[in-house]
C-alpha cells in the first residue's frame, strides 16, 4: 500500500512554515508528493537517529546554536535516494539536538558560482551574534569555489531564509590546488592578530592538504603561503575541522581560544579511505603553524574518531552548555538499488560530546550527548551475574531493536592472558580472524545485538584482552559477519586496540541500537565503532539482545542497565513503528 500527498496540503504547510506559525504533527505521507512505504515496510529506518523523511543525505554542515535553537544543515539530494548532480543545503532545527523540525532548504543552486551544486561548508558566529555560512559551490565551469551566505532576518531564531553575498565567490582555487578538489571550508576562528582564519581541503597531484585563508572582514580572503596540513599519497582532504580542547576538564571551549590551557585538534577526512582522522598538537597563530604530535602514517597508529562507519564529521561549540559537539554522517551498507527501493539513504550519528582524555593527553574521548537519555523508557538491570565460559544471557523485557545498553564487565586475574605483538597486527583483521565465536582465554565477551532468537543473525560487539610487551591491550570489535542472512551486504568487521589498565580489572561498553545502526562506545568513549546492519529475522519485536562470554575464563557482569528507547520526533511527527516503549 502506498500513500501520496495532495497539493493543497503542501501549499498550506509551506505557508505555515514561512510564516513561523506552529505546525502540528502530520504524517510524512502528507508532507511530500513522493510516495512512501508504510512503517512496517521500512524495517531499517531509525527511530531516534536524525534522518530526513526521504532521499539521500550525507555530510552534516554548519551545525550551530543560535538564540535558543540548534541548527543542522546537511548535504541533501531533493530528487532521489542517491548522491545527485544537484545537491543542496537542507535545514532542520531543534531545541534539544534529539527532536527535530524540518524546514525548507537553506541554500540551493541559483547562481553561476553554485549552479551545479551547493556542497559542504561551515557556520561561524561573528561578533554581535551574527551567523554566516561559508560553503563550496560547484560553478558553471565545474570549478569548486567558496561562497558566503547570511541570514535574511536575524530576529528569526529558525533562520529560515539565507541570502548569498554579492561578492561571491569570495575564494577561488589557488595555483596549489586542483580546481575540482578544493572544498569544504571549516568553521572560522580568530587569531591573536584579530584576523579570521578558515581551513579548506584540497589536493595537488597525490598530495592531500588543508590550506589556510585569512581575512579581516570575513569577505576578503588571502591565502597563507604554506599548507596548514599536508599528507603524501592520500588524495584529497575533505571536511577539515580545527578546534581547541581543554587540558583541564571535559568542558569545550570556543573555536578561537588559544592559550596554555588548551591543545588543538586537526581533523581531516580522506575520500579514498572514507575515514576521519585527527591529530593533536600545538597551534601558534602568529607563525600560522600547527605542530602535530604525530604525522599521518596510514597504519593502525593513526587516531580516528570512529573505527566503523562515520565520515565527513563536523563539530561546533555549544555555548550554553560549554561543550564541543560532534556530528558524523553514517552511510548505508546495502546496495544502491536497495536505497532506491526504500526511498532514502544516509543517517546522522547521535551527536557526541568530545573532550581531551586528560589522564593521558594522547587522545580524544567521545560520549553520546546527555539529551538522548530523555528517550529512555522501560529499564532492565542485571548485577553481579557470573558469565562462565560459553555462557549467554538474554536481556529480555525491552524492545531490543530500539535500545540503549550500558554494561560494566569485571575481569579476573590477567596473568594467563594471551600474548600479542600489537605492532605487527591490524586490529580490524584480528577481529575478523578472532570472531565472536572463536574462543580465547579472556574473551570474546560482550553484547550480541539485533540478534534473532536462534542467533543465526547477530551483530556481536565484544572485547578480548591480550598482553603486549610490558602492558595489557584491549581489543574491541564489532563483528557483522552474521548480521544478516542477506548476501548482498557489506559485512565488514571493525576493530581497534586500546590500553587496558590492569589495576581496574573492568571494561565498560555502551551501545545505542536503532533498527539498522549500532553505535558502540568502549571504555568510556576511548574506542567508538559504528555499524550498519540489515537483518532479515531480527526486525522490530523479533530482535533479541544477549550478553555472552566465549572465552575460557569467566567474567562477571558488574552492572548492566538497558532501556527501551522512545521514538524521537523528527519532522512533523514520530517515525511511527508500532513499537511500544514505556
Amino acid at each position: 500500500m502506498e500513500i501520496s500527498a495532495t497539493l493543497p496540503l503542501l501549499v498550506l504547510l509551506t505557508f505555515l512554515q514561512n510564516t513561523g506559525l506552529v505546525i502540528k504533527a502530520l504524517p510524512f505521507s502528507m508532507i511530500s508528493s513522493t510516495k512512501y512505504r508504510l512503517p512496517d515496510q521500512q524495517p531499517y529506518r531509525t527511530s531516534y537517529h536524525f534522518q530526513p523523511p526521504q532521499n539521500w543525505m550525507n555530510d552534516p554542515n554548519g551545525p550551530m546554536y543560535y538564540k535558543g535553537v540548534y541548527h543542522l544543515f546537511y548535504q541533501y539530494n531533493p530528487y532521489a535516494a542517491t548522491f545527485g548532480d544537484i545537491m543542496v543545503w537542507a535545514h532542520s532545527v531543534s531545541y534539544d539536538l534529539i527532536n527535530w523540525i524540518h524546514l525548507n532548504n537553506a541554500i540551493e543552486p541559483s547562481e553561476p558560482y553554485d549552479i551545479n551544486s551547493c556542497w559542504s561548508g561551515s557556520a561561524t558566529i561573528l561578533p554581535d551574534e551574527k551567523p554566516v555560512i561559508l560553503y563550496t559551490g560547484i560553478a558553471e565551469n565545474k570549478y569548486q569555489v567558496q561562497n558566503l551566505a547570511m541570514p535574511k532576518n536575524l530576529s528569526d531564531p529558525f533562520l529560515r531564509e539565507w541570502i548569498k553575498h554579492s561578492q561571491n565567490p569570495v575564494i577561488t582555487p589557488p595555483s596549489g590546488a586542483e580546481v575540482d578538489n578544493f572544498r569544504d571550508p571549516s568553521t572560522a576562528w580568530k587569531g591573536s592578530d584579530g584576523k579570521w582564519r578558515v581551513v579548506i581541503g584540497a589536493q595537488k597531484g597525490d598530495e592531500g592538504k588543508a590550506i589556510v585563508y585569512k581575512s579581516e572582514d570575513f569577505f576578503n580572503w588571502k591565502l597563507d603561503a604554506d599548507p596548514f596540513y599536508a599528507s603524501e599519497n592520500t588524495g584529497v582532504v575533505e571536511c577539515p575541522d580545527f578546534f581547541p580542547v581543554s587540558i583541564n576538564g571535559t568542558n569545550g571551549v570556543d573555536t578561537s581560544v588559544e592559550n596554555p590551557s588548551v591543545r588543538h585538534v586537526m581533523k581531516v577526512g580522506y575520500l579514498r579511505r572514507q575515514h576521519d582522522y585527527y591529530f593533536l598538537g600545538k597551534y601558534l597563530s602568529d607563525k600560522e603553524i600547527f605542530v602535530a604530535d604525530n604525522n599521518f602514517t596510514g597504519t593502525i597508529l593513526d587516531l580516528r574518531y570512529d573505527y566503523g562507519k562515520f565520515y565527513a564529521s563536523k563539530s561546533f561549540f555549544d555555548y550554553p552548555k560549554k561543550r564541543r559537539i560532534l556530528w558524523g554522517w553514517v552511510n548505508e551498507s546495502d546496495t544502491e538499488q536497495d536505497d532506491i527501493e526504500k526511498g532514502w539513504a544516509g543517517i546522522q550519528a547521535i551527536p557526541r560530546q568530545v573532550w581531551l582524555d586528560n589522564k593521558s593527553g594522547k587522545q580524544l574521548m567521545q560520549w553520546p550527548i546527555e539529551e538522548v537519555e530523555k528517550l529512555r523508557g522501560k529499564k532492565i538491570s542485571i548485577h553481579g551475574e557470573k558469565l562462565l565460559s560459553g555462557s549467554i544471557i538474554e536481556v529480555s523485557g525491552i524492545t531490543a531493536s530500539q535500545a540503549d545498553v550500558e554494561i560494566v564487565f569485571e575481569v579476573p586475574e590477567l596473568e594467563n592472558v594471551e600474548s600479542l605483538d600489537a605492532k605487527r597486527v591490524d586490529p580490524q583483521l584480528l577481529c575478523s580472524e578472532e570472531s565472536a565465536s572463536k574462543s580465547g582465554k579472556l574473551g570474546p565477551f560482550g553484547l550480541s545485538a539485533l540478534a534473532s532468537e536462534d542467533q543465526r543473525e547477530q551483530t556481536a560487539v565484544f572485547f578480548r584482552i591480550y598482553k603486549s610487551s610490558n602492558k595489557y591491550l584491549g581489543l574491541m570489535c564489532s563483528d557483522q559477519s552474521r548480521s544478516s542472512l542477506r548476501k548482498d551486504l557489506d559485512k565488514t568487521t571493525y576493530g581497534s586496540f586500546f590500553e587496558f589498565d590492569p589495576n581496574l580489572k573492568r571494561i565498560s561498553l555502551r551501545s545505542l541500537i536503532d533498527h539498522s545502526i549500532i553505535e558502540s562506545f568502549g571504555e568510556g568513549g576511548r574506542v567508538c565503532i559504528t555499524s550498519r546492519v540489515y537483518p532479515l529475522l531480527a526486525i522490530g519485536k523479533e530482535a533479541h539482545l544477549y550478553v555472552f562470554n566465549n572465552g575460557t575464563q569467566s567474567v562477571q557482569i558488574s552492572n548492566l542497565n538497558a532501556w527501551c528507547m522512545k521514538e524521537a520526533e523528527v519532522g512533523y511527527q514520530k517515525n511511527v513503528r508500532y513499537v511500544e516503549c514505556s
